[in-house]
């Protein structure tokens, strides 16, 4: 895999790491009264405003792979930079936002499930990630679920990812959870828990947002999770996201957006899964 620098200022994500997620600033010109799909005068697009690497408001900066790939696909669609808005879209109201015509699409680490399917439409997936385990660089005693029997584990309160852990794989796990992934990532470093979870990517870009090299993620992902494109119900624009996510796959640009977003985190995606093949729009 290619290591261009692009997308994402490490520092920039370090010191931003503590923060929740943030309010405010927006790129872009947004119509009056909201946007609207298709206008031709703007596109406002959801992301994440707290995720190192994947969606990341750093004043009026947007970093990340979830903003590279929409940005790669707003200019296929034919919008220019300053045509585009971006706008937080928190998980809990992401079927709402595209409902309500707050964003034209969405690129938010957005699991495509058939129950989302039946109120919204996807593109994609450009991204099919996987949980997996964040541990200490020097960690060699963590290869797996399996190994974290008897164990500190830290997830973000409210998610089902240690859950399934101490579920299918090791019963005696202690489960530690947090508000953030930051507030995980700071319990690792200090010792206080072995292993963080949550998708593979995620904690791919909270390894490399760290900056310090002490962390590693396992690389041994035990879930699927296709991240897709939001789209509200009836979108005529599925095809077109598809075609321009085939496009950035076949020119190396997803992948150099990949490898600078995860930049310092020793991180491969599953090649067995990655890049991946857009599904047939509906």
């Amino acid at each position: 895999m290619r290591k261009h620098t692009m997308g994402l200022l490490a520092a920039a994500a370090a010191s931003t790491l503590a923060l929740s997620a943030c309010g405010g600033a927006e790129v872009g010109g947004e119509p009056e009264g909201g946007s609207s799909e298709g206008a031709g005068d703007g596109i406002t697009i959801g992301i994440k405003y707290d995720q190192p690497g994947l969606g990341l408001q750093d004043g009026a900066d947007y970093t990340g792979f979830d903003v590279d790939v929409a940005r790669y696909v707003a200019n296929e669609l034919g919008y220019s930079e300053d045509q585009i808005t971006f706008r937080e879209t928190p998980s809990a109201n992401r079927e709402s936002m595209l409902q309500n015509g707050d964003v034209d699409m969405i690129f938010a680490t957005y699991s495509i499930t058939d129950e989302r399917k039946q109120v919204i439409d996807f593109a994609g997936p450009y991204f099919v990630a996987g949980q997996d385990l964040l541990v200490a660089a020097d960690n060699t005693d963590i290869t797996g679920p399996e190994d974290l029997e008897g164990k500190n584990l830290c997830s973000v309160t409210g998610s089902t990812s240690a859950e399934k852990i101490k579920t299918d794989y090791a019963e005696g796990v202690q489960l530690l959870e947090r508000p953030g992934y930051a507030e995980c990532v700071t319990a690792l470093s200090a010792g206080q828990v072995d292993a963080v979870t949550t998708d593979d990517i995620i904690l791919a870009g909270l390894a490399a947002a760290n900056g310090d090299g002490n962390l590693k993620v396992v690389g041994n992902p035990f879930s699927e999770e296709r991240y897709g494109v939001g789209l509200p119900k009836g979108s005529d624009q599925c095809e077109d996201i598809n075609a321009a996510i085939t496009k950035m796959i076949e020119e190396g640009a997803w992948e150099d957006a990949v490898a600078a977003n995860t930049e310092g985190a020793d991180y491969t995606p599953n090649a067995d899964l990655n890049p991946p093949t857009p599904e047939a729009c509906a």
